[in-house]
């Protein structure tokens, strides 16, 4: 059976590489549409960033929405200096042909969620400013949303955007916090876990080596936000994040990790953003989400080659 995903994004060459990578398994996945944030860049950007996407992925058919334009409570803080003026700088795609849906992400969600009860998962590449949104105007879709499996959060390396913080949890931390106290079946992919699963020279040269646009471009696209993270870190290549969500979903069973309580801090002067993970379950604060500590970097290449091999 395939999976039924609402995809929250604001691209980013990382979530494009996970968009594209869900789309060419469309034997496991059924992609209900893409709901655009602000995050990685501003809100225009990130839209047409998605129906660029849909483009060179040959699925114009899949909507596109625009959500919410900034945070709940706070002033959007964007990552330029990683991806570029446009979020998506590397590949030159054409500007699309194909335009967003006239409806908000948020009621896309809410009707999608109650049209479908138990049968949609949240698959969050982005911070979760139209999520939380949609679960305040809505609050009887948290019982009706399958699931949750997002890229967000970081404990035991900690922070990305400042040294205590993951930068999806950091944009909107107050979204963070709603949605991890909703009761949502939630699973989170850290920077714990996606900091291990690196880009490295050979594996550019394999996407580039499928010889079709979509590996091509994702290749182009990794090999411009790459530079940030090399001068960075010094690692062999650079942190793979968005493409962590899809492979979780398609094989469980190549990460590990445990049921805790993960809570969001909203106030600290150096920790804001942070999200607190009680690993040792010191606490007996209920564990409301899985959390992802570690994954096969070999086996989870393996599975977006073989997803971008798919595409045109």
């Amino acid at each position: 059976m395939t999976r039924k995903l609402i995809i929250l994004t604001d691209p980013g060459q990382d979530q494009a590489a996970a968009i594209l990578m869900i789309l060419g398994r469309t034997d496991a996945f059924e992609v209900l549409g893409l709901v655009a944030t602000a995050g990685n860049i501003h809100l225009d950007h990130t839209l047409d960033n998605c129906l660029k996407l849909m483009e060179l992925a040959g699925r114009p058919d899949i909507p596109v929405f625009a959500g919410c334009p900034q945070p709940l409570m706070r002033p959007l803080v964007i990552a330029d200096h990683v991806h570029g003026p446009t979020g998506l700088d590397g590949p030159v795609l054409p500007k699309p042909a194909i335009r967003a849906q006239e409806k908000h992400g948020v009621d896309f969600i809410i009707g999608t969620v109650r049209a479908l009860p138990g049968e949609v998962t949240i698959c969050a590449l982005s911070p979760l400013t139209n999520l939380a949104v949609a679960l305040r105007k809505a609050p009887d879709i948290a019982e009706k949303i399958a699931d949750i499996v997002a890229m967000l959060g970081a404990y035991f390396e900690v922070g990305n955007i400042t040294p205590s913080a993951e930068f999806n949890c950091y944009v909107d931390p107050e979204a963070a916090d709603i949605v991890l106290k909703a009761g949502i079946k939630t699973t989170l992919l850290p920077l714990d876990v996606t900091h291990k699963m690196l880009s490295t020279p050979a594996r550019l040269k394999a996407m580039r080596a499928l010889g079709n646009r979509c590996g091509i471009a994702t290749a182009e696209m990794l090999e411009f936000s790459e530079a940030f993270d090399l001068r960075k870190y010094g690692w062999e290549g650079a942190p793979l994040h968005g493409p962590c969500v899809p492979a979780f979903m398609l094989a469980p069973e190549i990460f590990a990790g445990r049921q805790i309580n993960v809570s969001v801090e909203l106030a600290g002067r150096v920790t804001l953003g942070m999200t607190v993970a009680d690993w040792w379950q010191i606490t007996d604060l209920p564990r409301n989400a899985f959390w992802v500590r570690d994954g096969d970097p070999a086996l989870y290449y393996d599975l977006l080659l073989q997803s971008l091999g798919n595409l045109p």
